[in-house]
């Protein structure tokens, strides 16, 4: 899905979020979510914006989205591990950055994220692709991984935020199938 596409689906998407990181070891409330769908009507409208909704019927039950990371991005600026001036280089191109990526708990466990990421990057010109992902996240950490993530270092995404590993996908190689 585009940008305008995904954003008709707010509603759904806000309860897909709300039920996935209530769990620990996020424990997000309302005003978590409210906070993620304002930075969400923004991230609709950026330059290569792009979703995988999984659909039961009618009834959203998981979400990926992200865009290129433009040359500007703000997002290495977060790391708290020093890592090289390559790693950090953005033309907006280069990274594909992976926003949100959850599924409701009832439909776990089933390849519905793997397959909406797969979806997700799948004929994307992107070399990479980038995410942000607690490290007690171990279920996502043990997927991220499957599918050829690697991390590369720590970051604080924003201010009073858990500390989060960043992972980095190489699509110049092949990627693990999960």
């Amino acid at each position: 899905m585009d940008g305008s596409q995904a954003a008709e689906l707010e509603g759904q998407l806000k309860e897909v979020f709300a039920e996935a990181f209530v769990e620990p070891p996020y424990g997000e409330g309302p005003a978590d979510v409210e906070r993620a769908f304002r930075r969400f009507r923004s991230q609709v409208r950026r330059r290569g914006f792009r979703a995988a909704i999984a659909f039961d019927g009618d009834t959203v039950v998981g979400m990926a989205y992200g865009y290129p990371l433009s040359e500007s991005t703000g997002w290495w600026d977060t790391l708290i591990d020093p890592v090289s001036e390559d790693l950090r280089r953005e033309d907006g191109e280069r990274t594909f950055g992976l926003f949100e990526l959850a599924v409701r708990p009832e439909w776990r466990r089933q390849g519905v994220a793997t397959r909406m990421h797969r979806d997700l990057i799948e004929g994307i010109d992107n070399a990479r692709v980038m995410l942000n992902s607690r490290p007690e996240a171990i279920a996502a950490q043990a997927s991220y991984r499957a599918w050829g993530y690697a991390r590369v270092g720590s970051a604080i995404p924003w201010e009073g935020a858990a500390r989060h590993d960043v992972m980095v996908l190489d699509l110049d190689r092949p990627m693990a199938r999960a």
